[in-house]
């Protein structure tokens, strides 16, 4: 295990009737908010309401940005900056899901930079200074109200970036698992894959001795796994919902990616497909980590003992198969429950991307912007295309 930092000073506030600590929340930063949501759900189920009667009876001043979009973009970020300048905020409250939080810590650190907010995507280092953030969390997906870590896209360039920033760390998240009764089975599929995909491009690392991180990664993929179902069926089923809430958050906070070194996969993968395609994020890692599983165990043999592992700790697998037949078996159940018991559609033609004439392409953005060389098995632009042409078909073999 390696040496790390982890810091993480997000106040949680998880359950039912924590919203009436909102104010005392919000309180310390200042009375004047900005008020981030996307297309209106919170209008729907209520929420909406329930904080704006909040907020006025403690006489709290709110500017609202709305509109943000599922891949949010650079756009909503620029205008959110504007607001704050102009109306002289104090701090983000972001409600909805991972994409509004997303937004609002670029706009946060954004209102501090005196170039373009974009500068901040595509190097983290300019970002400094933040305002506050208080988030309201709608959907279990992408951990992003216990990190300090965002995405946003640029739809003129075709590029959809990560970036982070200490300052971008929530000081306070609000989790209610009934605020996501809501949600569509087909966001609550995609979240659930979102969150599995986090956990495995921690877990695959060549780092020795990382028994804690690799146990409890294990423990939260077992928990999407018997929960994803559930809520996908009984979407008000409470303990379904908050275990799924809850791994979200544990999935990407720290827990299992410290002590360990290695890039990321699959997302610098997906991350072209919705730039290019404006794909549901979690559907697109949900059909490529199949084929990214099974391109390692085809290229790499010194691969196939970590995913053996996988296999019996989270699928229960034979332990009497061979290593091999252990590892090519994991990746099939995680194929057939992404298709079968989370209903996702598993090939890029049934997302709407009917032509490979892109892939050569997207192939060289992920490596224009990723080192796919501290990998766990290493790619090239040939390997990246091999994944991605992968998924215009059924899987038919492990």
């Amino acid at each position: 295990m390696e040496n790390f930092r982890f810091y993480v000073p997000t106040d949680i506030r998880f359950g039912t009737n924590q919203l009436a600590a909102l104010p005392e929340a919000l309180a310390p930063y200042g009375k004047k908010v900005l008020l981030a949501y996307g297309g209106g759900s919170i209008k729907k189920n209520g929420l909406y309401d329930k904080i704006l009667e909040l907020l006025d009876q403690h006489d709290f001043q709110i500017t609202e940005l709305s509109g943000i979009a599922p891949n949010p973009r650079i756009d909503s970020v620029r205008e959110g900056i504007q607001l704050i300048r102009e109306n002289q905020l104090d701090v983000i409250l972001a409600v909805g899901g991972g994409s509004v939080i997303d937004a609002a810590k670029v706009i946060a650190g954004g209102v501090y930079y005196d170039g373009d907010a974009w500068d901040l995507v595509v190097d983290n280092s300019k970002m400094g200074q933040a305002v506050p953030i208080v988030d309201i969390l709608t959907l279990a997906a992408t951990g992003t109200e216990m990190n300090r870590n965002a995405v946003i896209s640029n739809p003129d360039t075709n590029e959809k970036l990560g970036t982070s920033g200490w300052e971008l760390i929530p000081k306070v998240s609000f989790l209610n698992p009934e605020n996501t009764f809501t949600v569509s089975k087909w966001q609550t599929a995609a979240g659930s894959a979102d969150i599995m995909s986090h956990l495995f491009e921690q877990y695959f690392s060549r780092t020795a001795g990382t028994d804690v991180q690799d146990e409890i990664a294990e423990g939260l993929l077992r928990v999407v796994i018997k929960n994803g179902p559930v809520a996908l069926k009984t979407p008000e089923n409470y303990d379904a919902r908050a275990n799924l809430l809850w791994t979200s958050t544990l999935a990407l906070n720290g827990l299992v990616s410290k002590g360990r070194s290695g890039g990321w996969t699959c997302h610098p993968i997906e991350h072209e497909l919705s730039a290019y395609y404006d794909i549901t994020h979690g559907i697109g890692l949900a059909i490529l980590t199949p084929r990214w599983m099974k391109f390692c165990l085809d290229f790499d043999p010194t691969s196939h003992e970590k995913f053996a592992t996988y296999a019996r700790n989270v699928w229960k697998v034979d332990p009497l198969l061979d290593i091999e037949t252990q590892a090519r078996k994991g990746v099939e159940l995680t194929y057939n429950f992404f298709k079968t018991q989370m209903e996702i559609p598993m090939t890029l033609p049934q997302v709407g991307i009917k032509t490979d004439e892109l892939v050569p392409e997207m192939s060289r953005q992920v490596l224009a912007h990723n080192n796919m060389q501290q990998i766990y098995v290493p790619m090239d632009e040939e390997a990246v295309e091999r994944v991605i042409r992968a998924c215009f078909e059924e899987m038919t073999s492990f």
